[in-house]
């Protein structure tokens, strides 16, 4: 792997935050946009778990692991 392809992960895993905060914050106030917006979210961590995989340091399997549990937990909201 070289540094670019590093800073592209890097890039993807700051979608991912932002993505994920956008979330925290619609599904505290109730928005009717949450549903989407996690479906939305379940798919950029997906992306991003797949990106960090790709990558043999210790914290890039962590982030990973965090974004395929966050998936899963944005499809369950999506649906409710």
């Amino acid at each position: 792997m070289n540094d670019g392809e590093m800073a592209q992960c890097a890039r993807l895993c700051l979608d991912c935050a932002a993505i994920c905060a956008l979330c925290v914050t619609l599904l505290a106030r109730g928005s009717q946009w949450a549903a989407q917006v996690c479906r939305l979210c379940a798919e950029i961590c997906e992306a991003c778990a797949a990106e960090c995989e790709r990558f043999d340091v210790e914290a890039c399997q962590v982030c990973a692991q965090a974004c395929r549990r966050c998936a899963e937990q944005c499809r369950t909201m999506a649906a409710a």
